[in-house]
């Protein structure tokens, strides 16, 4: 039996309406788990590019990818899985405010790519766009010196194939 592991997906579809709706349907009448999916118009109108993620098993994936292409909206399937990408996600932080937590997220950002971007009296908004992974670090960093909850919204990881196959 294969492992489970990280698993993407570059689905480029037409753009129309329901494709989305189809396409996530898949994933849960299949209780396929998806981890992260993203969905924006390409460089052409009436063609979407979807990036997915998804931890499945190589059995599991390999009937996810051949029930895509079997969709009449999907133009194509493209796996990256075991090839070099480029993955950002954009997630934002809201934090209450004090002296104290902005003096520590100044120290932390020197080791971490984020941005403070709003302030009010009581809040604090952070930015930041890398990689998944190292979004979970700061918010474990985070957690080990806010004391209250804070506000976590984290919009799905876009990906691109990288111009070296390293």
């Amino acid at each position: 039996m294969s492992k489970t592991e990280q698993r993407w997906l570059s689905v480029y579809v037409e753009n129309e309406i329901g494709v989305l709706a189809r396409v996530s349907g898949l994933f849960s009448g299949k209780l396929y788990n998806l981890n992260s999916l993203t969905v924006g118009e390409t460089e052409s109108a009436d063609t979407s590019r979807m990036t997915i993620s998804l931890y499945s098993d190589d059995r599991t994936f390999k009937q996810v990818k051949h029930q895509l292409r079997n969709m009449i909206e999907v133009i194509q399937v493209i796996d990256y899985t075991a090839i070099p990408i480029h993955a950002k996600e954009v997630m934002y932080l809201k934090l209450n405010y004090s002296e104290k937590i902005k003096k520590k997220l100044a120290l932390i950002q020197k080791d971490r790519n984020f941005s403070m971007i709003d302030q009010s009296d009581e809040e604090l908004l952070i930015e930041s766009i890398v990689s998944e992974k190292e979004n979970n670090e700061l918010i474990d960093c985070i957690h080990d010196f806010v004391s209250k909850e804070f506000e976590v919204i984290r919009g799905g990881s876009v990906a691109i194939s990288s111009l070296t196959k390293e």
